[in-house]
């Protein structure tokens, strides 16, 4: 094992500036999944659970959602929330009983909600709660995905040590380009943030800036309308 003085932000600059394999590169048809955007994971004003990362996360998701809705692109947006027992949450929600535990971000409540910062499009968004980190597990993201023909994927939300790792993991199992636009995910310290980042980057994803993100959907964008 190597050993290092240098901290999970330091280790992941370092990767951004020299990396050390190729990137996947994006697809043709790309699918943006906006994971657990709700109020129980972005507003420390009112839940202890919530973090903020980048001030500007929301705006930055917001900008995506629509580039990719002018390209008739699929916009997913996933909460996690479960029924008034929280039997639905499984082992998952035996590790603590309290105010702010897992299984007790009830459906219909207010830390399920989606943060109002966010700009949905009720008509053509697609909307769908799961009990576990990955959104692929048992939902129907994996048909929804492959009705849309889509083969790249685009991540963001959070955490990204929990839920964006589960699925960047799972989507690259799938066969999928996948893309973490690193201003559009957070987690609760900036350690695991980091960590994690460089993990996904080393093995499972691409991390890129939003911009660059953007550019490439506008980039298509321009692509259909010559």
């Amino acid at each position: 094992m190597i050993e290092s003085h240098q901290t999970a932000k330091e280790i992941f600059q370092e990767l951004m500036a020299n990396p050390k394999r190729k990137a996947f590169g994006f697809g043709t048809k790309a699918a943006l999944i906006n994971i657990d955007l709700q109020k129980a994971y972005t507003r420390p004003d009112l839940f202890s659970t919530a973090y903020t990362t980048d001030p500007n996360q929301i705006a930055y998701i917001n900008t995506l959602a629509e580039l990719c809705r002018q390209l008739n692109w699929p916009v997913i947006w996933t909460n996690v929330s479960y029924s008034a027992s929280g039997h639905d949450a499984g082992v998952w929600g035996t590790r603590s009983d309290n105010a702010d535990s897992l299984q007790n971000i009830k459906l219909g409540s207010e830390r399920a909600s989606l943060d109002d910062r966010l700009l949905v499009d009720r008509e053509h968004d697609v909307f769908m709660t799961k009990k576990m980190p990955s959104v692929f597990f048992e939902t129907q993201l994996p048909s929804l995905l492959t009705w849309y023909k889509v083969d790249t994927v685009i991540l963001t939300g959070g955490s990204t040590s929990g839920c964006v790792r589960a699925s960047a993991v799972e989507s690259l199992s799938r066969g999928y380009r996948t893309i973490v636009p690193l201003e559009c995910v957070a987690d609760k310290h900036e350690s695991y943030h980091y960590a994690n980042l460089t993990d996904m980057a080393l093995k499972y994803a691409d991390i890129l800036r939003q911009q660059d993100v953007a550019t490439w959907l506008r980039q298509k964008k321009l692509s259909t309308q010559t």
